[in-house]
């Protein structure tokens, strides 16, 4: 893949001059753009217009060197072998990085409810791309599997109350089923003021992400947009503010660190894993973390968890501010 190799004065000017869509975009073949950032002494003052342009921008903006003038790109590499490194992952997913991208340069400016319709719309959008049906054929097509016990178990100490994921053979894989319970468990603590929650998960990991058996199988995705909105954990979790706190361990996967993160407090266990995998199946994070995540640990590290699909462990995590704690304490109980 041809990759344009530009200065930020010159990403600037011809952003200027509505000059950057002539040659790039996902729409002509070329998702990435490599941008050589300024140091201090040079920081690049955009005019007006500017922000515009690259906001419409369906490319990928890759910098290079130190943190100024990060604000003109997505992602930032050390070097330029760090920065084709990360094209290749853009050539790989190309119409879901390009959407990641548009999704995180806009996301400062939405509240949250707004950034989960966002997210959601773009879900949606990518379930009818060619990349996520090619995922879903490489994949052998088998029924959801069943839980012979309720998906999500509520534990009452005094006025705490443990919401717990429990499919632990499953990872706590998030099934319709346990989503329908858990916004239920945390719609009713929503109701009590005085109650407190604590969300934790059964078995060896909080939980994996999404269960992949159900992953397209709403035949509608406008109404599986509109079903999703209407039961996100994330935003309950958001609403429940400061009377929350969310235990994570072993698999964080996805929506494991995706709801968690709307969270005041995310407490982790040193063995717990984080990793954001859905651009690998042609989608974006679809369980709010295009909005929590940001919040944390800034655009342009999310967009690096995603792109690469790469595992951090808890002590990065709390280096970068995706958890708050790291403790024995947070391992499931029994």
């Amino acid at each position: 893949m041809r990759v344009p190799e530009l200065t930020a004065v010159d990403l600037v000017a011809l952003a200027a001059h509505r000059r950057l869509t002539n040659f790039a975009g996902a729409a002509r073949g070329i998702p990435a753009v490599i941008v050589e950032l300024g140091s201090a002494a040079d920081s690049v003052d955009a005019p007006p217009g500017v922000d515009s342009e690259l906001a419409l921008l369906p490319a990928v903006l890759i910098g290079v060197g130190t943190a100024q003038d990060a604000a003109l790109v997505d992602v930032v590499a050390a070097d330029l072998p760090a920065a084709y490194a990360l094209v290749e992952h853009v050539d790989r997913t190309s119409s879901a990085a390009t959407a990641l991208a548009l999704l995180l340069r806009h996301g400062a400016a939405r509240n949250i409810a707004a950034g989960l319709v966002a997210e959601s719309t773009t879900y949606s959008m990518l379930q009818g791309s060619a990349a996520f049906r090619e995922w879903r054929q490489s994949r052998s097509q088998q029924p959801p599997s069943s839980d012979e016990e309720p998906p999500v178990r509520l534990e009452q100490h005094d006025h705490e109350l443990h919401v717990v994921l429990h499919r632990p053979r499953r990872h706590n894989a998030l099934s319709t089923a346990m989503s329908e319970l858990l916004v239920e468990a945390l719609t009713d603590a929503l109701a009590d003021p005085s109650m407190r929650v604590v969300l934790r998960g059964d078995g060896p990991s909080f939980c994996s992400g999404g269960d992949l058996g159900e992953f397209g199988s709403f035949p509608d995705p406008a109404l599986a947009h509109a079903v999703r909105l209407s039961r996100s954990a994330g935003h309950l979790v958001h609403l429940l503010g400061d009377r929350v706190e969310v235990r994570v361990h072993g698999a964080c996967i996805g929506a494991g660190i995706e709801v968690p993160a709307f969270a005041p407090r995310v407490v982790a266990h040193p063995d717990a894993r984080i990793a954001l995998p859905e651009l690998a199946l042609g989608l974006v994070p679809g369980a709010g973390g295009t909005v929590s995540i940001p919040r944390r640990i800034g655009r342009h590290r999310t967009m690096r968890l995603a792109l690469t699909g790469e595992t951090i462990d808890a002590t990065t995590a709390r280096e970068w501010g995706l958890v708050d704690d790291v403790t024995e304490r947070a391992a499931p109980a029994g």
